[in-house]
């Protein structure tokens, strides 16, 4: 199984050379104790922890699973210390307001400390990573007596979240929720329904579990107007803050998942159990999507660590096992066959993975800073501030999470493939990544639904191609300093402008032809995700590179070697993956007729 080795090299090249982030934290409200001494803490603090605790007992965990028994999950052996120091540390509240018992710093470090401890484990990862969400949402929306009741236990990780969202015969449309809340006269109601997919939601790492439940009240208007946001607690908390009687929901069961088998998946029954209504009446869903676009940079990070963990598996590897020549000629011509790493289509996919991983890492440390700004928006009260920050996020969430768990899910494919054989066999963990990697298209929307998302939502509806306009013109203003430039950096640059004037002209085409023909949206979407995902990449390649060309002329914290593989990173992108975004182009320029002309009775076997 591979070791993970925290990429701090990588991280400060992005933080204090590429984002200048010591800038960033000065600007911020809650930003002032994130010196750069204090942040080179925390992330050596957190990368020991990740490779000394986290990295042992991911395939231990993978290999044994969850444990269930009457309604009680075990997690596996390992995991319930590994919980007990990760709460030690403080982890838990790094990002969290310091009345509460947090540390209160920006929420991109958060972000960091989540990749560097989903790539060691993901699986343990999502036990804390659920509260998240849950305590968001208490924080925004709750009022004094809940936040006081819930918040300092969920902020020191004594207790854990979830989100109860879906439902069996509802996934992604949540119009169809029926779980019910009845008033008990109390203030409090009674929650009842069956809710399903809930990771971490049940477990033997917390004493409380504190649940986030979608629920419709009596006079509820139908669909998702009539969805109200509840509070459910595991156990009742009693007056001194401690947790008391055992609330009536019960774990039903865990799913048997293809991979992330170490997190628990459940199947929660809601009978009659107390709750607490958080948020308006009817407005449950509109509370829970506030950080809905942080929830989804979240899992997008899952797509740059398994490239990062397939990729650190797959390099070791194809440098010590050989097999045949290179076609050059010989390499070790003292060893019995030249290495792997000779050969050129071994080295094409560890480029591949190397491009995904730290360009990946890019998109998702500058999508962290608009993330750190739009919390500074509600911690200062500034209305307008917090929705201009959430609306630029809204823009890269679905690029993020759709883009980069496919191509997340690809590069895992690829380390499997460096190994061969040996690549499918269990005892080296490469298999597990790719396994683990697979559900990252899935959950928290469906890369079909992100594009959607992108090209129905956010460009036609909401902006009407303006996204698209202000960020591709963001593109050239970069690209143009440097696309007469000699080199590599001036081939980039000519490139990504190419692309990012057809991204341009191709919306505006597709947005004419779907004014007509309504099924183009759909039919286009998911081509036109990944077109914007390769140029995005693309952009974010492109300072990295010219970054690393400058420190190469100049001097920089890092040795020439570092910088001159960013720069040959950079050209293999554009060289090699790059234009696999000309055959999404011409993919989401065909109108929408082959795909729906076929009547549905001639979808048939045999």
């Amino acid at each position: 199984m591979p070791q993970y080795k925290a990429p701090l090299r990588d991280v400060k090249f992005l933080l204090n050379e590429v984002f200048d982030y010591p800038a960033h934290y000065a600007s911020l409200s809650n930003g002032g104790e994130a010196t750069p001494d204090m942040v080179d803490a925390i992330l050596e603090g957190c990368a020991t922890f990740c490779e000394e605790i986290l990295s042992p007992i991911n395939h231990s965990g993978d290999l044994e699973g969850c444990h269930f028994e009457n309604g009680n999950v075990t997690t596996p052996k390992g995991f319930k210390e590994a919980y007990a120091e990760y709460v030690a540390g403080g982890w838990q509240g790094l990002s969290h307001p310091t009345e509460y018992g947090g540390q209160g710093l920006p929420m991109s470090l958060n972000l960091m400390k989540s990749e560097m401890m989903g790539t060691a484990n993901w699986s343990f990862t999502m036990y804390p990573g659920l509260s998240l969400g849950c305590m968001n949402t208490v924080m925004q929306y709750g009022n004094d007596t809940q936040k006081n009741t819930y918040l300092p236990k969920l902020v020191s990780g004594e207790w854990t979240g979830t989100m109860c969202l879906t439902e069996p015969q509802c996934g992604t449309d949540l119009g169809q929720v029926k779980t019910k809340a009845e008033p008990v006269g109390d203030g409090s109601y009674k929650i009842t329904g069956t809710k399903i997919f809930i990771s971490a939601g049940e477990h033997d790492l917390s004493e409380n579990i504190i649940h986030i439940v979608l629920a419709r009240l009596p006079d509820a208007p139908k669909g998702t107007r009539g969805i109200s946001l509840f509070i459910v607690p595991k156990f009742m908390v009693n007056a001194d803050g401690s947790a008391g009687t055992r609330n009536p929901v019960v774990c039903g069961s865990i799913e048997h998942k293809m991979g992330i088998r170490a997190s628990a998946t459940a199947v929660l029954n809601f009978d009659e159990a107390i709750g607490y209504l958080i948020a308006e009446p009817n407005k449950g869903l509109e509370a829970m999507f506030t950080f809905m676009n942080t929830a989804r940079i979240g899992t997008a990070v899952q797509g740059v660590a398994h490239a990062e963990l397939s990729y650190q598996g797959a390099l070791p590897y194809a440098k010590e096992r050989r097999s045949m020549r290179a076609l050059s000629g010989k390499k070790d011509a003292d060893q019995v066959a030249d290495a792997l790493i000779w050969h050129a289509d071994v080295r094409r996919m560890l480029l591949t993975q190397k491009a995904v991983a730290e360009g990946g890492r890019s998109m998702i440390y500058h999508a962290a800073k608009l993330a750190d700004n739009m919390v500074n928006g509600i911690l200062e009260g500034n209305q307008a501030k917090y929705e201009d920050y959430d609306n630029q996020l809204g823009f890269y969430t679905p690029i993020l999470k759709g883009f980069l768990t496919e191509m997340g899910l690809e590069s895992a494919n690829l380390g499997m493939q460096v190994f061969g054989g040996h690549g499918y066999i269990k005892e080296h963990g490469m298999e597990q990544i790719a396994r683990d990697a697979r559900i990252s298209t899935l959950y928290e929307g469906t890369t079909g639904i992100q594009a959607l998302d992108l090209l129905g939502r956010k460009v036609l509806l909401q902006t009407r191609g303006k996204c698209i306009k202000e960020f591709t013109n963001e593109i050239i203003g970069f690209a143009k300093a440097h696309a007469f430039s000699g080199g590599p950096l001036g081939s980039m640059a000519r490139a990504l402008i190419r692309r990012s004037l057809r991204w341009k002209w191709s919306t505006l085409r597709i947005m004419l032809r779907a004014a007509k023909d309504r099924d183009t949206v759909s039919s286009s979407s998911y081509d036109f995700l990944m077109f914007s995902g390769f140029v995005m990449l693309g952009y974010f390649w492109l300072q990295q590179a010219v970054v690393a060309s400058e420190k190469l002329a100049k001097g920089g914290k890092e040795t020439p070697e570092f910088y001159k593989s960013k720069v040959q990173t950079a050209e293999f992108y554009f060289e090699r993956m790059l234009p696999r975004a000309d055959g999404h182009r011409k993919a989401m320029l065909a109108t929408s007729a082959s795909t729906m002309a076929m009547d549905n009775e001639h979808f048939v076997m045999g």
